[in-house]
Order: C-alpha cells, then structure tokens, then sequence
C-alpha cells in the first residue's frame, strides 16, 4: 500500500456501491460515497441473498444477520395459481449443499447495515455525480455541490440502471432493453404477514406472484405482468386483484393488506448487450450500471455485491499506480460471469412470461418433471460460482477468508 492512504469516490449509494465503500474501507481507503438522494430510502422492496452474496460478504468480514435477523423460511419453490406446487425445495437441503440457505431482508434494513460500518461523514447524501473528468489520469469527480476536492486514484461507477457514467463512455452502446413485463413490489409489516409463510412463486399466463418472508418477520410481495413499456394503471390495489385475486392462498389476503401509497412500480429492463469491459482507466462500472440484468434468477444485487468484493480484492496491496491494471483485473474477472448471469435470466423471464395455453401447459409439465437434484445442479454455478481471482497485489485467491 502508498504511503498517502489513497482516495476512492463512489458514485451511488445501493447495495453495490456501500459494498464497495465497506470493501475498500477495510483495506485502507479512505472513500467518499456520492447519492442524488436526500437520505436513506425509507420504503423500497425486499432482496433475497443467495448463498454466492453471502459468501462474497463473508469474505469482507461483514454480517448482515446482526441486524437482519435469523428467521428463515422452511421451504421455496414454484407454483401454479390453484397453488398446486410445480417445483419445492426444502431450505434445509439449499443449506447443506451451498454452506448455507439464502437470507431474505428488506433492502434498507441491508444499506443501513451497510453504511452503519463504514466512517461518520462517509457517505453524501442529496450530491449527485454529474461528470468524471480525466478517468485515463487522476479524475476529477464533479457534483451537484461541486468539484470534489482533489482527484481520485478510484471511481467507482455505482450509479444504477440508468448510469449516466456508463452513457457517457460508452456512447455506441445500444443501452437498456424493455423486458415486455412490469412489475409491482411492496413490504408488509410483521403484523400483516401470514404465519408459517413459504418462499414462493407462482407462475400464471404472462402473471407472476412472488411471497418471500423476510428475516426480521415483515413479508415481500412482488408481481409480475406482460404489459407494454410505461402501463401504469390508474388504482394499484384494484388491477392487482383483478390479475391476482383469485390466486391460491395467502395471495388474495395479502392483496388486501398492501398499502397502495408503498407499492413501487417499475418496468424490468437489462442491457441489449454486454459492455466490451467494466473499466476505463480508473474509472470502474459495478452492479446494475456494468450489467444490468431482469430479476428472474434474483442476482441483480448478488453480482452487485460480488463485483464490488472482487474490486477491493484486486485493488489490495497494489499502490496508486498500479489501479489501472488492477481495474483491467477486475474487468477479466467479472465479464464473462455476470454476462452468462445476465443472459440467463433473459432467457428465465421469457419461460416465465409465457402466455399461451399450449405453452404454459408444457412449461409446467416440464418443471414438475424435473427433479430436484437436475433442478439444483442447475443453480451450482452461481450460487457456488463466487471465487476471489490472485490479486494484483500478492493478495491469496479464496473464497471464504475472512479480511
């Protein structure tokens, strides 16, 4: 490491860009986290971490259960809308084969976490970053409050599906692609939530509905719909029971409880293509702005989280001149994983969204008849796909070890 401890501005407070901060900080950085928001989000959804986040966040020291909470749900799986299961999986053997069972939290409950480890001051809430200047040499990072002090040895491009950084160098890229659904997202409290709830999902014609117990006790609810770019119907509550309010139990009682001033509404896109590399000097993309992926296999945050616990990985032991090639490290590292990841989920989100009779009768068929052990075989690679590469620094490759 330099002598002058070296200075990392990140670009957005989400779950990528406060993993980053943490991972940085803990190896020395100091780092100053830009957020165009006014504060900490009050509301927002649910996000389910699959064992290869909780592995990468293992890796930075960094447990969430300490303030997320244990509870875990006994099982997850799919199912039609007469609640007829298409496919279940017991939490317990997810845990025995990958180490351990995803964990389920409300996504503040996690950046709270997050932010609460870092340094007081450490992150900038109501700034925005407009611009990085000179990214090939020492970039100057500007803002809505102005120039940051000094230049950078790091950005860190953290700034969300939109990513105006990601426009800005790469202006040829053809950008976001609208998935044909939206979807519907909400939080009930703990005295909403039905007991005994399981993690699921359930496949109708172009519909879905997912329920997903949180480890603090609330309950995520989610739904899906084929509808076209910008739908937003008038009266949340009532267009949801009309899709969904014949659906097995517990869904219609949950629909009556949702507070429609909370439901979030948002179109699902991901990116038309991959980009050629996540860095440009020493400017360096993670999360929704590197590869911004549709939700069907839950990984948007989880490659978020393990891009960021690669960064701080590679950057470790290498001095300020040796960023570029350790962001160039970090781009062979993340590329290919979070690509496959992203046009996975395309591919998922097609199966998913089916709307013919025919089609969606064959889908289901196929489901159920696919055993359990084929169906887990399938998730291997991402879920135990996380691997820390050597780092530029002399930094071990690993998995687990704890910094």
């Amino acid at each position: 490491m330099s002598a002058v401890q070296r200075h990392a501005v990140v670009a957005g407070a989400g779950i990528g860009g406060l993993t980053a901060a943490l991972a940085l900080h803990r190896k020395g950085w100091r780092v100053t986290v830009c957020e165009r928001a006014p504060g900490p989000a009050a509301v927002g959804a649910g996000i389910v971490l699959a064992p290869n986040a909780l592995r990468a966040f293992d890796a930075i020291g960094f447990d969430l259960t300490r303030a997320a909470g244990r509870t875990l749900p006994a099982a997850m799986g799919l199912r039609r809308p007469d609640g007829r299961w298409l496919s279940r999986a017991d939490t317990a053997a997810l845990a025995a084969r990958y180490g351990g069972p995803p964990l389920a939290v409300h996504r503040s409950v996690l950046a709270d976490a997050l932010a609460a480890v870092l340094p007081g001051g450490t992150v900038r809430y109501g700034v925005e970053v407009t611009s990085v200047d000179g990214a090939d040499g020492f970039p100057v990072v500007r803002t809505t409050a102005g120039d940051l002090d000094g230049s950078a040895d790091l950005v860190v491009a953290a700034d969300g599906i939109h990513s105006p950084l990601r426009r800005r160098y790469f202006p040829d890229h053809p950008g976001l692609r609208h998935s044909g659904e939206t979807a519907w997202r909400t939080v009930l409290p703990a005295a909403a939530s039905p007991a005994g709830a399981v993690t699921a999902e359930t496949w109708g014609r172009g519909e879905r509905f997912g329920v997903v117990p949180l480890a603090d006790g609330r309950t995520y609810v989610y739904a899906t719909a084929v509808a076209p770019e910008g739908y937003r119907p008038a009266d949340v509550r009532t267009e949801l029971l009309r899709r969904y309010g014949t659906w097995h139990d517990p869904i219609p009682a949950l629909l009556e409880r949702i507070d429609p001033a909370a439901v979030l509404q948002h179109d699902l896109y991901d990116l038309a293509a991959p980009l050629p590399r996540f860095h440009h000097g020493r400017l360096a993309w993670l999360g929704d702005a590197a590869h911004a992926m549709t939700p069907n296999l839950g990984q948007g945050g989880c490659q978020a989280v393990e891009d960021a616990v690669v960064l701080a990985h590679l950057l470790d032991g290498t001095g300020s001149g040796g960023v570029p090639a350790a962001l160039a490290a970090y781009s062979a590292a993340r590329c290919a994983r979070t690509d496959a990841i992203r046009v996975r989920a395309r591919r998922a989100g097609r199966v998913a969204a089916l709307t013919h009779p025919l089609a969606v009768a064959l889908r289901d068929l196929a489901v159920r008849a696919t055993p359990a052990r084929a169906a887990h075989r399938a998730l291997d690679d991402i879920f135990d796909g996380f691997t820390l590469p050597a780092g530029m620094g002399g930094a071990p490759a690993g998995v687990g070890t704890r910094w």
